[in-house]
């Protein structure tokens, strides 16, 4: 039976809204970093429409569940939360920096990412991933939040002789501390989370059996003391 699985993200400046259908997938991508709460609805809307479908005919909900702007990873699986809980589907949280990898596989046939998006106050959001014989990725570096510059110290002795492509809007955004990296690189075009690419890897999981119910599903900060600061009387 094919898997019918609608994924969306919010966690960047991309809006995004993908719905899979088998080998089918339905795919809506806006850059819109302000408009995220006006843009996604209509976006899920449009493919579910696109396909004949209802959210009650699906299998899962997938979500981008971070790391990325602590704004738009809450808003993201807020609205995820509310399609799913609606509708009595399980829930899926896929990593943005993994989404990406996805996204370099897919344009440019990359198996080898080091994924990096900018997570402002000097520091990047890093991973680094390999694509596995199934289609699955695994991780190489375990996700984290790091200044550029420590990160280059912890790879100095890097043994990899692999050629990583390059992906999201850290290694533009500290291209200077980024060159130093003991790391064979070459720039991609991939800027962003996808959600084609979130769903792509949420079918996996959903295979796996690796899924949630709706009030089990978190998102992935990453900074969480940074977060909870930003919020009156925390500190």
């Amino acid at each position: 039976m094919s898997q019918k699985i609608l994924a969306l993200d919010t966690s960047t400046e991309n809006c995004s809204v993908a719905l899979l259908v088998g080998d089918q997938c339905i795919a809506r991508s806006e850059v819109a970093p302000r408009d995220h709460t006006k843009k996604i609805l209509p976006m899920v809307d449009e493919v579910l429409k696109e396909a004949g479908l209802t959210l009650q005919d699906l299998d899962a909900l997938a979500y981008g569940r971070g790391p990325g702007s602590f704004t738009g990873v809450r808003i993201g699986i807020g609205i995820a939360q509310g399609l799913a809980f609606g509708a009595d589907l399980p829930m899926i949280g896929v990593s943005t920096l993994k989404a990406m990898a996805q996204g370099s596989f897919r344009q440019h046939g990359a198996t080898t990412v080091a994924s990096a998006i900018d997570a402002r106050m000097s520091e990047v959001y890093w991973g680094r991933f390999e694509r596995l014989e199934n289609g699955d990725w695994t991780e190489v570096d375990e996700e984290c939040v790091i200044p550029p510059a420590e990160l280059v110290e912890q790879l100095k002795d890097n043994a990899s002789e692999a050629k990583w492509r390059q992906a999201g809007t850290g290694w533009s955004a500290y291209e200077t501390e980024l060159e130093m990296l003991n790391l064979d690189s070459e720039a991609g075009e991939v800027l962003y989370p996808e959600a084609q690419d979130i769903v792509h890897l949420a079918r996996y999981e959903f295979e796996k059996g690796n899924t949630v119910p709706v009030e089990e599903s978190s998102p992935v900060y990453l900074r969480d003391k940074v977060a909870w600061k930003k919020l009156p009387g925390r500190e």
